[in-house]
């Protein structure tokens, strides 16, 4: 009897904190119990391995995704990022890990699917069994990953996965701006890049010192994200003309043609040379070189910059209730000759992929683990924190914030000392400490796409709060009712919905082929180049220094092969827009 009992607590404990996902489908009611007769809560926690391409973050997950995991899994996790010489020792070894979270669905994913390292997750109807809100809702994204895997099989799904089609994602090129700032030099004019430089140096000379009283800058730029090329300067083309990233340049969203990063007169150089300029007229953050993401966040949030091209590096941070408050606000104001990038939501997810290793000691807690981030409340977990402690659904079914929510969300730097989570399995508390930030999981991929209507929320509303109806009803700060009196809009994905803007559709079942073993080797010697050239670009005192070292990276990349290497880009472009084009049913 006094077993009876606990197994009905516990699942009354159960329904009632993840009715969400325990009631996504009719097998989730006893997910928990499928996991207990593996022996997942026997004894001590079980600590799965996540090799993530993607993460910035080494070691075990802390903090509150860490207390939840454990709570609903008895799991610790334990990352491990994507280093030089990471992929190939752990290819070498066989072993890639328990989750493998992949950066791109190309020539890594397709070695490991070939050496058989992951899990074929239809084997012995793993997935089915014990991911089953993934098996019922992610189909066209199950199916997308088996055409892409090459041997026929399931290994996982990627990121962004729209669970109806037809929809774009939330806009995060958003060209914040000091709205404050702005408003006090009367909302110039401003219709290019040129525009802005001017607009940068009004706003330094009005405001040359930050809160900590250090000097201002237009941007400050961090080098950590860089990949094929310098991450901000290709971005920045991305959020002005529109094209999107694409191996050594960029590819046109609307006929598929491909740039390369070197092209004379192209959007990389022209963007490099923007940046230049900014540091020459001293509106460049000096240390952008030497910075790192949170050293970059430590002075947006000091006020220490005036712009940004993306939201997390602009209002995200700086938009405090402090701020606000005193009438300080990051906002939205697109120069209007720029047509910044949208991305298309797709049912098949995008290229950033889940999966598990084949030899996982437990691939089925790997796969419940997965199905819980992919419903609508992991993912919302994952973007605002843990439901009833930041956020939860109202008496009609309306997601709002909890007071410590709106704290958090819009500092994720708070601080969660002093509060509590309660454990949806066991009931138990666990007290909090650190920021919300240090607890936020550190995997850094998605699974739902947040920009669609979450099949939860009664009211019709998106997973991205600004769909909120409690927030779209809640009281603006004057700065706040300023932005939308110029705008003429409520929200600024309103405003950039209606922005010419560039729509990138899904890659769809478009997956990089292999090229030969010189051409790769050389590729990288060419993106080591590029980079390393446009970072002393950036930082050239003089026209002729800059010249200087253009020269001389072009110099090196065509002495590696460079034109073979956009000949292999132009091809592949070619592939991915015929498989955006099949989408379409062109």
């Amino acid at each position: 009897m006094k077993k009876v009992l606990a197994t009905l607590l516990a699942l009354l404990l159960a329904v009632s904190a993840m009715g969400g996902w325990i009631s996504a489908a009719a097998e989730d009611e006893t997910i928990y119990d499928k996991l207990a007769e593996i022996g997942v809560y026997d004894g001590e926690p079980i600590t799965i391995n996540v090799y993530s391409q993607l993460a910035n973050y080494s070691g075990l997950q802390a903090h509150w995704s860490a207390d939840l995991l454990l709570d609903m899994f008895n799991v610790k996790i334990n990352i491990i990022p994507d280093s030089d010489g990471t992929y190939a020792t752990r290819m070498e070894s066989k072993n890639l890990g328990d989750i493998v979270v992949w950066g791109a669905d190309g020539e890594d994913y397709k070695k490991a699917v070939e050496a058989g390292l992951l899990l074929d997750w239809e084997e012995d109807g793993l997935c089915e069994e014990y991911a089953p809100y993934v098996w019922e809702h992610y189909q066209t994204a199950l199916n997308s990953n088996r055409a892409k895997s090459g041997d026929g099989k399931i290994h996982g799904f990627g990121h962004n996965v729209a669970l109806t089609a037809g929809s774009h994602e939330t806009f995060f090129y958003t060209w914040d701006l000091r709205w404050d700032l702005y408003k006090e030099l009367g909302y110039p004019q401003v219709k290019d890049l040129d525009g802005l430089i001017d607009l940068f140096k009004q706003m330094k000379e009005i405001c040359p010192k930050d809160e900590q009283g250090n000097p201002t800058y237009a941007v400050s730029l961090w080098p950590d994200w860089d990949g094929n090329m310098v991450m901000y300067v290709k971005s920045l083309a991305t959020a002005y003309f529109g094209w999107d990233e694409f191996e050594q340049g960029l590819i046109s969203t609307e006929t598929g043609e491909f740039q390369g990063c070197l092209e004379p007169d192209g959007m990389y150089l022209q963007m490099l040379k923007f940046f230049n300029r900014l540091y020459r007229e001293g509106l460049l953050d000096p240390d952008s070189i030497s910075n790192t993401y949170d050293k970059m966040s430590e002075k947006v949030k000091a006020g220490g910059t005036f712009w940004s091209i993306f939201n997390f590096a602009g209002s995200s941070t700086y938009n405090t209730t402090e701020h606000m408050a005193d009438g300080k606000f990051m906002g939205t104001m697109v120069p209007e000759e720029a047509t910044p990038i949208c991305y298309g939501s797709s049912t098949a997810g995008g290229n950033r992929l889940w999966t598990i290793g084949a030899d996982a000691e437990y691939p089925e807690l790997c796969l419940a683990v997965i199905d819980y981030l992919a419903t609508p409340e992991g993912s919302l977990t994952m973007w605002y924190g843990p439901k009833g402690l930041t956020w939860d659904y109202d008496e009609e079914g309306g997601t709002y914030f909890t007071e410590l929510g709106k704290l958090t969300n819009k500092d994720p730097k708070h601080d969660m000392t002093g509060t509590t989570l309660i454990g949806p399995r066991t009931g138990k508390e666990y007290p909090q400490s650190g920021t919300y930030n240090d607890g936020a999981l550190q995997i850094n991929n998605t699974t739902l796409t947040s920009s669609q209507l979450n099949p939860d929320s009664k009211k019709q509303e998106t997973f991205d709060r600004e769909g909120w109806v409690s927030e779209v009803n809640s009281a603006l700060t004057p700065i706040q009712e300023d932005w939308c009196a110029w705008s003429g809009y409520d929200t600024l994905q309103q405003y950039m919905d209606h922005h010419p803007y560039k729509l990138m559709l899904s890659r769809g079942n478009y997956a990089p082929g292999e090229m030969d073993s010189e051409l790769k080797a050389k590729s990288k010697m060419i993106m080591t180049s590029v980079k390393t050239y446009s970072w002393r670009a950036i930082y050239a005192k003089a026209d002729a220094e800059f010249d200087f070292h253009v020269n001389t990276m072009i110099k090196e990349c065509k002495a590696n092969r460079y034109d073979d290497y956009v000949k292999w880009c132009e091809e592949e472009a070619a592939k991915c827009w015929a498989a955006q084009q099949e989408q379409l049913g062109k």
